[in-house]
């Protein structure tokens, strides 16, 4: 609801900025503005009192609601590891089930996201959970996450799942969502599951131990529970640049790696003091860090949660803490790796609202843009294949002499260099001597839209056409193999000489000779002198590819062991 801004209990951005971020629980210096910006999107960029009481609202209930996941209320029985917190759950309700989807079998179950691991419990016919099923996320197994479709038997219907895959496991796994309207919750849940391997994939870049990476995941942690507040409090979910999740933003924005940097920097500062040096060193021994400031912000806001736990001689609250993140007057280097890379990213959110100006969906449309685009190369190959079947042979004959001189000479060398020396000078040209001006709309003249039953027809065919094509090439690898291998003698013995004479040319006679002699009897195949003979030397040819057996084929299902059976044997 948009509330009217009188500007008395109401704060700007730069505000907000500064002050929220020395609370960890309210927000993180590198997407504190983000939130700021869903804040206030109906507001006009001012943060009233009213919404900022509902947003601290929310985020208590939110934090009350892990606390109690934490304390073992309303938890899945898990085997958690020390310091692994769990972050959402979904499905606990046996009317509203995660579907899992692995090739064509499906299980309903409930979906546990944690700061290191996802488990998947499938519900068994009694309605109770069986064992869970853990997909690592903290090890670097090569984990890809991507939205996805999917459906019953593999079908890609509807657009709620998210696939995961990753090197442990042998196919791809889709979680599917189900909601009646829209795919917010599988948007919510791929966001923070990429959240989680991204603060893995930073921990193992910068190699953080102890301190510092109980320090990252607890800013994934933090930011998780934030994103999930803005969700369920104000059914807002930023994307793209707008993200209120930092590694994700980090991982977004143009030159993010500059802010993880920073980021690393600033938790080198909270570990930088030990006994016997100023540097970032273990102790003899061991690899335990041993702090003389204070200890990390957002650990030590879970820590005084209950939902981080550590060791008793680690403990923070043993310890005299000082909020040395916050920074009165000044610019952290987060802030300042932050406000580069946001510069950066109205250039690319400018040429992304570009892309989807002109991206259109009927196929036929989107072949005749290409078709528009690729005109001149288009053009070109029409007078080259002009000239190649020598309907007019004055104009053939003067490309040919001028292709055979520039060939002689060596300038085909200096073709390429000639042609991007040339579009540099075209761009530079335009950059300086140009109008200065918005690039002209491309003008495509759109085909007849086609019903969907001709769509249809139309797709049948062609992939019909692409099966004609893959038999085609399978056939012509077939045939290489029956003469790699001598099952047609004679054929073999042709095909061997030719063979020798092609390398004995390619070793002692210089390659302009070779490139010469190749545009020749390629180009004048179709002149009057040698069509006649070009084509009894095709003809010859086909036929004599056509007497070439292919080699045999043996289709094997799946658990059929005589191949393995007939190779054992052999040895």
């Amino acid at each position: 609801m948009a509330i009217q801004v009188d500007g008395r209990r109401t704060v700007g951005p730069e505000a907000f900025a500064k002050i929220a971020p020395a609370c960890p629980a309210v927000a993180h210096p590198i997407t504190v503005r983000n939130l700021f910006d869903a804040l206030t999107n109906s507001t006009g960029g001012r943060l009233h009192f009213l919404i900022y009481h509902k947003y601290l609202k929310s985020l208590d209930n939110v934090l009350r609601s892990a606390r109690r996941v934490s304390g073992g209320h309303k938890a899945p029985e898990l085997d958690l590891l020390d310091g692994e917190v769990v972050l959402d759950i979904f499905g606990a309700a046996t009317t509203q089930p995660v579907l899992q989807h692995i090739g064509t079998s499906t299980w309903p179950g409930r979906l546990t996201l944690t700061n290191h691991a996802l488990y998947f419990e499938a519900i068994g016919v009694d309605f109770s959970y069986g064992d869970a099923t853990v997909y690592d996320l903290a090890r670097d197994l090569k984990q890809c996450v991507k939205r996805e479709s999917t459906g019953p038997w593999g079908a890609h219907l509807f657009d709620k799942a998210v696939m995961y895959k990753s090197s442990s496991i042998s196919e791809p796994v889709f979680f599917e969502f189900p909601q009646f309207k829209g795919h917010s919750r599988r948007d919510y849940w791929f966001a923070i599951i990429k959240e989680v391997l991204h603060a893995h994939k930073f921990i193992r870049r910068y190699k953080l131990k102890n301190f510092q990476k109980a320090e990252a995941l607890s800013v994934a942690t933090l930011g998780i529970l934030r994103y999930r507040t803005v969700k369920e409090g104000f059914h807002i979910l930023p994307a793209y640049f707008k993200t209120t999740l930092a590694f994700n933003l980090a991982e977004k924005l143009p030159k993010g790696d500059k802010i993880l940097e920073a980021l690393h920097g600033e938790l080198k500062q909270h570990c930088s003091r030990f006994r016997g040096g100023d540097d970032l060193v273990a102790q003899s021994g061991s690899d335990e860090l041993t702090l003389a400031d204070p200890f990390p912000l957002s650990a030590h806001t879970l820590v005084r949660m209950g939902l981080l736990t550590l060791k008793e001689e680690d403990n923070p609250e043993e310890r005299d803490f000082a909020a040395g993140d916050v920074q009165i007057g000044g610019t952290s280097s987060v802030q300042m790796a932050l406000e580069r890379s946001v510069g950066y990213s109205g250039r690319v959110e400018a040429a992304r609202a570009t892309l989807d100006q002109v991206k259109v969906e009927d196929i036929d449309t989107n072949v005749a843009v290409l078709k528009e685009l690729l005109f001149p190369l288009i053009e070109i190959g029409k007078r080259l294949l002009f000239l190649a079947e020598w309907e007019d042979p004055l104009k053939s004959y003067v490309f040919l002499l001028c292709f055979l001189y520039i060939a002689y000479k060596g300038f085909i060398w200096y073709m390429l260099p000639g042609f991007l020396l040339g579009s540099t000078f075209f761009m530079l040209w335009n950059k300086y001597h140009g109008e200065m001006q918005l690039i002209e709309a491309f003008e495509v003249t759109t085909p007849p839209r086609r019903r969907t039953v001709e769509q249809l027809l139309a797709l049948q065919e062609a992939i019909s056409q692409l099966e004609t094509h893959v038999q085609a090439g399978n056939i012509f690898l077939l045939k290489l193999r029956s003469l790699m291998l001598a099952a047609f003698p004679q054929s073999t013995n042709k095909v061997a000489a030719a063979m020798l004479t092609a390398a004995a040319a390619f070793a002692f006679l210089p390659f302009r000779s070779i490139l010469m002699f190749i545009m020749l009897e390629t180009y004048t195949r179709h002149m009057p002198l040698r069509k006649k003979s070009s084509e009894k030397l095709l003809r010859r040819l086909r036929e004599w590819w056509l007497r070439i057996p292919a080699a045999p084929v043996q289709l094997l299902r799946p658990n059929d062991t005589r191949r393995w059976r007939s190779r054992s044997r052999s040895r």
